[in-house]
C-alpha cells in the first residue's frame, strides 16, 4: 500500500490496486490516450512517428534499465507449477533495422531445465531523451532442440510494424506509450504506475521503483506489472489478469565476456 511517510508503494497494495482497476486498466484502449498523456510525445496506439536515425544510439544508460553489453540477468519464472529460467544478455553486436535506426542486440532465452524453450534476439536503441525504444525482434520457439515457431518476429519499417517505447527518458506516473506494434500480431502496451514502488527479489529490496502496467491489445483481459531499479533494470514481473498470477523474478546479475550471446539461436554459448 502507499506509505504516506516515506512515499514508497509496496507490492501487497499493488496487487488489490491492481485487483481494482483490472477491469478498466486491462480493457484500456491506448488509441484514445487523454490530451495529458498525448503531452509526453510517447506514441500510442498506430500512431505515426518519424525518427532520425542521427538521434538514437546503442549507448543505452537509461538508469531504469542500464544496457552496458556483457551485462546479463538470470530470472526465474514461475507459472501454473512450471518453473522456467530466463537469462538475458545484452550482446556485443548491433544491427540495423529497416528504419534505419542501429540497434543494440540483447539476448533473451528461456530454459526448462536444461532444455530450451524459446530464444530471442531484441532490438532496442536510445533516444537523445533517454527514453529506450523497441525496435522488433527475431524469436523462436523450441521443442525437443528443433523450431517449431517463429511467431512474433517483426521489425520496425517492415510490414508496418513500428516501435514502441520500452522505458521512457523521464517517466511519470500516468504516461501511457506503446510497446510494440504490428496489427493483429504484436500490440503491447505500457503505462507507468509510480516512480516510487518497492520490490523485493532473492537478490534483495529495492526502493525508488518504476513501476509500469502492461497490456495487450489483443488480449485484453491480460495484465502485468513490471518493475525496474534504478541502476539494476528489471527486476520483477508479476502477472495479475488474465492468467495463473505469472511470477518472474530477478536471481542474479553478472557480466560475461564479450561474444556472448551472439551465436545464432538454439545456441546461446
Amino acid at each position: 500500500m502507499w506509505n504516506p511517510r516515506t512515499g514508497l508503494l509496496t507490492i501487497g497494495g499493488l496487487v488489490a490496486c491492481a485487483a481494482a482497476v483490472a477491469g478498466c486498466a486491462a480493457t484500456s484502449d491506448p488509441s484514445t490516450a487523454s490530451a495529458a498523456h498525448r503531452s509526453t510525445d510517447l506514441p500510442v496506439g498506430n500512431d505515426p512517428v518519424e525518427l532520425a536515425a542521427a538521434e538514437f544510439t546503442t549507448t543505452i544508460d537509461n538508469p531504469y534499465w542500464p544496457m552496458e553489453p556483457g551485462t546479463r540477468w538470470t530470472y526465474r519464472e514461475v507459472e501454473g507449477g512450471d518453473e522456467l529460467k530466463v537469462v538475458v544478455v545484452v550482446t556485443s553486436a548491433t544491427r540495423e533495422i529497416a528504419n534505419g535506426i542501429t540497434a543494440r542486440v540483447v539476448r533473451d532465452t528461456v530454459f526448462r531445465g536444461d532444455e530450451i524453450i524459446e530464444d530471442t534476439f531484441d532490438w532496442y536503441a536510445q533516444d537523445a531523451a533517454g527514453a529506450i525504444w523497441y525496435l522488433g525482434e527475431e524469436t523462436a520457439e523450441f521443442e525437443n532442440g528443433k523450431v517449431t515457431s517463429r511467431a512474433g518476429s517483426f521489425e520496425a519499417g517492415v510490414d508496418g510494424a513500428l516501435p514502441g517505447i520500452a522505458v521512457p527518458g523521464d517517466p511519470e506516473a500516468g504516461m501511457q506509450y506503446r510497446q510494440e506494434y504490428l496489427a493483429g500480431e504484436a500490440e503491447d502496451n505500457g503505462e507507468v504506475f509510480s516512480t516510487h514502488a518497492m520490490a523485493d527479489t532473492p537478490l534483495g529490496h529495492y526502493t525508488d521503483v518504476l513501476l509500469t502496467w502492461d497490456t495487450i491489445s489483443l488480449e485484453p483481459d491480460v495484465a502485468e506489472l513490471k518493475f525496474y531499479a534504478p541502476g539494476v533494470g528489471p527486476v520483477l514481473a508479476l502477472g495479475v489478469a488474465g492468467g495463473p498470477g505469472a511470477r518472474e523474478e530477478l536471481i542474479a546479475i553478472d557480466t560475461v565476456p564479450a561474444g556472448t550471446g551472439t551465436q545464432p539461436l538454439g545456441q546461446p554459448g
